[in-house]
């Protein structure tokens, strides 16, 4: 199955707009307000949208309400990575909650506990949280990411928050800012003098994956055309193959994405490639077999990891690995660092042959396809 029509922007899913009472003033809250052209209900202390149903049941509708406010914890933290498991130092900046999209295996179902978007206006206090960590720290180099537990551009054209990103961080030279997404929502990060201190990525799947399992993304055509824009633009790149699913065709599924990504994307211009099969709490499957029931991948073979996450078996997860491996650097540079996001040892050795301490760890590979140190 390919994915042939186009959703477009996935923030006009968004129909309600919902402000905290003590942030309706800040101008930057007026300014996404002005923006968004939405009827806008403002909420008072402890309040919250009203969403009928129940969670995680009222998600659909859910989606449709953004509530602006206030961060009250902390913006700047490391990745929620499992010692069981390699982790790449990933440091994550939360500048929301919850995505317009709907991906069946989206492990937000199971992890978040309301049904609406949350999206956070006091950016000096992100801003200024960010400095204070940077500065701490002037010798160490911080990949960052805002993808974490909401998509990097989804809601862009109302918060049009990546220039602020990105031009925050073209002022640093010890971090490099990485913004995730499957929407196509680029246009506000043209013209912007990065630095190269911003990377743009995408996730990827086979298109039969993405045409079932994502509603309302973007398209593999619109994903890689946005892309090569971005590359024009002097941005470095990255691509997520994850999670990696087990289907029909896989094989070809998987090879024809690849095939595209380098037929349309200048080798040289990506920085990283992870490859992440499929995981997910024990939770998760129950809310995403009810609310999509046309969705079968749940329903395979798994064994509970390390981590406590459902996982496929060992020779299934390296026979897939291997295969997408292969393709990958069949057409990849050499400069191109490809590994995996959460997974041990043992796969790293039968899959690439090395374990990443033999390279000076996961995050130091990382660092080195961008050239740092330098």
């Amino acid at each position: 199955m390919k994915q042939t029509s186009s959703y477009g922007d996935p923030a006009r899913f968004v129909t309600h707009l919902h402000v905290a009472k003590d942030c309706l003033d800040l101008p930057y809250t007026q300014e996404i307000m002005a923006r968004a052209n939405l009827p806008v209900t403002v909420i008072g202390e402890r309040g919250v949208p009203e969403i009928d149903g129940d969670y995680p049941y009222n998600l659909s509708t859910g989606k449709r309400h953004l509530l602006l406010c206030r961060n009250r914890g902390v913006f700047f933290k490391p990745c929620p990575g499992t010692r069981e498991y390699r982790c790449c130092d990933y440091q994550v900046l939360n500048i929301g909650m919850n995505c317009p999209m709907d991906c069946v295996y989206c492990i937000l179902q199971a992890y978040l506990n309301n049904p609406w978007l949350s999206f956070f206006v006091n950016v000096e206090d992100l801003f200024g949280e960010l400095d204070l960590a940077l500065d701490a720290e002037p010798e160490r180099f911080f990949r960052i990411g805002t993808g974490e537990f909401t998509d990097s551009l989804a809601l862009d054209t109302l918060t049009h928050l990546s220039p602020r990103l990105v031009n925050f961080m073209a002022q640093r030279s010890n971090a490099v800012l990485e913004l995730k997404s499957k929407s196509v929502n680029i246009a506000n990060l043209e013209g912007l003098d990065h630095r190269g201190r911003t990377i743009v990525a995408w996730s990827l799947n086979s298109p039969p994956i993405m045409a079932r399992e994502e509603i309302r993304t973007a398209t593999l055509e619109e994903r890689l055309q946005a892309a090569a824009r971005c590359a024009g633009w002097g941005y470095k790149l990255a691509f997520h193959f994850d999670p990696i699913i087990l289907h029909q065709g896989w094989q070809e599924g998987y090879r024809q994405t690849i095939g595209r990504l380098f037929a349309e994307i200048p080798a040289e211009s990506i920085a990283w490639i992870s490859m992440g099969a499929l995981r997910y709490l024990p939770s998760l499957k129950k809310i995403a077999v009810e609310r999509f029931p046309a969705s079968r991948f749940f329903y395979q073979e798994f064994i509970d990891g390390l981590d406590g996450k459902r996982r496929y078996f060992r020779p299934q997860r390296v026979a897939m690995y291997r295969f997408i491996h292969d393709e990958l650097r069949k057409h990849a540079d050499p400069r191109t660092c490809i590994y995996f996001c959460m997974e041990n040892d043992t796969i790293w050795q039968e899959v690439f042959g090395f374990v990443p301490e033999e390279r000076g760890g996961l995050p130091a590979m990382l660092d080195r396809s961008l050239g740092w140190p330098r």
